[in-house]
């Protein structure tokens, strides 16, 4: 596969693959891209639609080293964090990128790094900027949450008065499952989804934020109605638990949560997040352990809640978003999430609190975040192995082909 576009590869379907536990790893498989530099340079060439009918064309934008998450400025320029702890800049317009300075040193390597970056919903008026990231400490490492202005000086800028607002408690060796993906509701409280580190154990103990689905205020405060709020320490935190390693969350059009976890061997899920609910992992799963022990089955424990999609084989899902744009009008208020093992953008269809997979678009390449741009199309970034760069691609409606970017 070249490194300019996904064209004619598109054209073979892929089966999603279960795999093995270095290639369901989010990390391990190298990219077509290895020695590609990431320079920021978008190139304009289309690619043609797929001989399987798809409904979009797909355009090779940039490359990033290891790209992990990206989230759109009001202007139209976009906020990228590369793995390895560069925070970066972009003008899709223009193809100049740059660093912005201040961000904190990360405890990268296996999974982790430096993870997602979204908007405070007052961003105009605030500048406020969150970032996740691994942190190094006493007992091993574990994911934070941190907060900041970001301050935009012409092509580069700077994070200033960063503060860590949430930690993962305890830190653990190892370095897997950090999940840490961060979302903001319609009432502006911050969701933050936890990994269980790999420690299976920690996702049903209240005693520790790992395994869990996490509700605060933008400040990091613990609100009062928190469904564990009465039992105080870490526990107040937790909206849900019983998770394992949930790499995507998004809000559907009525406000209801829906998170994506890589499950076990077999067994990713889809759940709609409830208040105060058990998802149950690990004691139930739809999938079995990577040395071969079996988890019971969902089915066998009622008191636990069963997700809404379970695939099996896996998708190693990674990355999401619910489209509410113009420009796919056939896709409004569908979910696309990206396919690590699977190769694959998912669509995904809701009917109140049911979802199914309606369709899956082979991509030849790992997928790692998808993000719904302020021009209504689909952008997402590929998957770079350690040391590796990933390529940003913006998808658009095939009778669009060749439309300007924002």
């Amino acid at each position: 596969m070249t490194r300019h576009l996904l064209a004619a590869a598109c054209i073979a379907a892929l089966a999603a693959c279960s795999a093995d536990t270095n290639a369901r790893a989010d990390t391990t498989a190298p990219t077509q891209a290895d020695t590609a530099p990431a320079t920021g340079t978008p190139t304009r060439t289309i690619a043609l639609p797929a001989a399987d009918g798809r409904p979009f064309v797909t355009e090779e934008v940039a490359q990033f080293k290891e790209p992990w998450a990206m989230t759109f400025l009001p202007d139209g320029r976009l906020l990228v964090t590369e793995k390895p702890g560069t925070l970066k800049l972009f003008d899709p317009a223009s193809g100049r990128g740059s660093d912005i300075s201040g961000v904190p040193e990360v405890a990268y390597g296996g999974q982790g790094g430096l993870g997602d970056v979204v908007l405070h919903p007052g961003y105009a008026d605030n500048g406020l900027v969150y970032i996740s990231y691994a942190e190094a400490g006493d007992g091993g490492a574990g994911g934070v949450v941190a907060r900041a202005r970001l301050r935009i000086d012409g092509d580069g800028g700077e994070l200033q008065d960063l503060a860590v607002i949430w930690r993962q408690v305890p830190k653990v060796s190892g370095q897997g499952h950090y999940a840490y993906r961060i979302a903001f509701d319609g009432d502006g409280m911050l969701w933050i989804t936890s990994g269980e580190r790999q420690k299976f154990d920690p996702s049903q103990d209240m005693a520790s934020n790992l395994g869990k689905v996490i509700r605060l205020h933008d400040d990091g405060s613990v609100p009062a109605d928190n469904p564990f709020a009465d039992q105080g320490g870490v526990a107040a935190q937790v909206w849900s638990l019983g998770h394992r390693n949930p790499l995507g969350l998004a809000f559907d059009g009525d406000g209801r949560l829906w998170v994506h976890e890589m499950g076990p061997k077999n067994g990713d899920e889809l759940n709609l997040i409830e208040r105060g609910a058990n998802y149950g992992y690990p004691l139930v799963s739809d999938g079995e352990h990577y040395d071969g022990r079996p988890i019971p089955d969902h089915a066998t424990r009622p008191e636990f809640n069963a997700p809404a999609v379970v695939w099996t084989p896996v998708i190693s899902p990674a990355g999401f978003v619910i489209y509410d744009g113009d420009r796919f009008a056939d896709w409004r208020g569908d979910g696309f999430i990206g396919g690590l093992s699977s190769q694959a953008l998912v669509r995904v269809a809701f009917d109140g609190d049911s979802a199914r997979e309606v369709e899956r678009y082979p991509m030849q390449t790992r997928i790692r975040e998808v993000e719904q741009g302020p021009d209504g199309a689909l952008w997402l970034l590929e998957d770079g192995g350690r040391g590796s760069s990933g390529r940003m691609f913006r998808l658009v409606p095939a009778t669009d082909a060749g439309t300007a970017r924002p």
